[in-house]
């Protein structure tokens, strides 16, 4: 544990607008488990961006190996075997997993590729890692556990000796991830140097040896993770107290109006029979395991995907949604829980992206857009929602994963709706862009609106739902007002199939 492969010193790096690191200092060592942890936009990715040869350093140095370094691209860093294992996976669906793992540095048979060679250099790789992929297999036919596990044998095959990994868990079962740790594990007994980015709190104490924390682009300290609470943790990253208590009781009046209701949806193998209401001022909670057919039934409701049958009410009158145009017309936002891909465009401003979903309102004569207008608007909803960006002229893309979320929240709110469908809301952002997120919608519904919340994360659904609805295999399996739920009921219906 003495051994320090990797030492960054006084780094230091500046884009228009935004300090993000202030002369960060960061070490490695050989055999352990290093969680780099912050909240968005606190400075980690930046920090490994740095290493990784994606921007350049403006001060500070780093030392790998013993020798001072500077890499140019992530080839290089690769080249040198630093390798990240990304979030967002950059497979190639189409091609073998084989062909994925070895692409750009393919054997070759003459001017043929030799795919032999490559399936059993796959196979001695996989061997290594203990886990039972078949290397000729179609990537895209892959679960995203397995791809992450290609993934990993992929920066082993560069010759890694120090591996990032970067919210690894996001997209994975708990099968997975278990299967993903006992991987972390062996790589640690083999002497790696593993970086592990994440917001999972129990993960970080389950599985790393030393937690750094940053915070607004500066290293708060270092800490030995057996050694700390996970509150020493979070009053590191955030300077203040979370609290993280379940909800008692509903705050619902037992009078408020319903202002949606579904009687008998089907849409596909996922959404199957399924009916519920919500009331105003309500955060209703769908609770239930990847794949249950939580998102299914949204986007069927929705009108992302066709519904085969089935009826919708919007306050008493049933309405015929069958675009999500349609929906935005009734007062139904929906909250994607793939916000880059659903839910904003990242190459726009933050004042464009913000009247998307309102943008007739704001169209001039000859369709030319009023950017004035546009322009107020969202620098209002930044001030209301505590957005932090430059300005409203700020590339979304460049923003944190909260402050995206705000923007694609705020989106909603200029477009006047007054049922928001919140898919994963807090997925992928830190404990403190969290608790920003629970006040948001907790001030929406005291203001009237009705809230559909689906979440993966049992803590959430019991701290902010008033009711909760329980999915498995495409069906409504339960149903619990919050004062009666509990972790074992609601486990127990999301892991059966039964008839409400």
């Amino acid at each position: 544990m003495n051994d320090v492969i990797l030492t960054m010193k006084g780094i230091d790096k500046s884009f228009p607008g935004v300090h993000a690191l202030d002369h960060v200092d960061f070490e490695v060592r050989k055999g352990e488990v290093h969680a780099l942890m912050g909240e968005n936009g606190a400075g980690k990715s930046t920090l490994m961006g740095v290493l990784t040869g994606i921007f350049s350093k403006d001060a500070g140095t780093i030392t790998y190996e013993g020798k001072e370094v500077y890499y140019a691209s992530p080839r290089e860093a690769q080249t040198a075997g630093i390798v990240i294992v990304h979030q967002e996976l950059n497979m190639m669906g189409h091609l073998t997993v084989a062909q994925n793992i070895f692409i750009g540095r393919e054997w070759k048979k003459g001017p043929l590729i030799d795919d032999a060679r490559m399936n059993e250099e796959a196979r001695k790789l996989f061997a290594l890692l203990k886990i039972d992929i078949n290397p000729r297999e179609t990537m895209s036919r892959l679960t995203v556990g397995k791809q992450q596990m290609c993934e990993i044998a992929k920066a082993i095959s560069h010759e890694a000796k120090i591996i990032i990994f970067d919210e690894p868990t996001a997209a994975l079962t708990d099968t997975e991830i278990e299967q993903l740790f006992n991987i972390i594990r062996d790589l640690r007994q083999k002497q790696y140097g593993i970086v592990y980015i994440s917001h999972r709190m129990d993960e970080i104490k389950q599985i790393t040896d030393r937690v750094t924390v940053m915070r607004d682009g500066q290293k708060v300290g270092t800490l030995i993770t057996s050694e700390c609470t996970k509150d020493d943790i979070v009053h590191m990253m955030v300077g203040r107290v979370i609290y993280e208590e379940p909800k008692t009781h509903s705050r619902v009046p037992a009078d408020a109006p319903v202002v949606l209701k579904a009687e008998h949806l089907y849409a596909g193998r996922m959404v199957q029979d399924v009916s519920f209401e919500l009331r105003k001022g309500e955060i209703l909670g769908f609770s239930g395991l990847m794949g249950a057919g939580r998102t299914d039934t949204a986007r069927a409701l929705f009108g992302a995907d066709p519904r085969e049958s089935g009826d919708v009410y919007v306050e008493g009158k049933k309405v015929n949604i069958r675009s999500p145009q349609d929906a935005v017309r009734e007062g139904i936002g929906y909250l994607s829980e793939d916000r880059k891909r659903f839910g904003v465009v990242l190459e726009k401003t933050v004042a464009q992206n913000s009247t998307l979903a309102s943008l007739r309102h704001y169209v001039k004569y000859l369709g030319m857009i009023d950017r004035a207008a546009e322009r107020k608007v969202s620098q209002e909803m930044v001030k209301a929602l505590k957005t932090k960006t430059p300005s409203v002229d700020q590339l979304v893309m460049d923003l944190s994963g909260g402050n995206q979320q705000k923007v694609v929240v705020g989106k909603w709110l200029i477009s006047k709706s007054k049922i928001l469908i919140f898919d994963e809301p807090t997925r992928g952002i830190d404990v403190g862009a969290k608790q920003e997120i629970y006040e948001l919608m907790n001030r929406l519904v005291k203001e009237g609106k009705s809230i559909i919340m689906i979440s993966s994360e049992m803590q959430e659904i019991l701290r902010m739902s008033d009711r909760i609805v329980v999915m498995c295999e495409g069906k409504k399996t339960a149903e619990f007002d919050i004062a009666e739920a509990t972790q074992e009921k609601i486990m127990s219906a999301a892991t059966r199939e039964i008839a409400v």
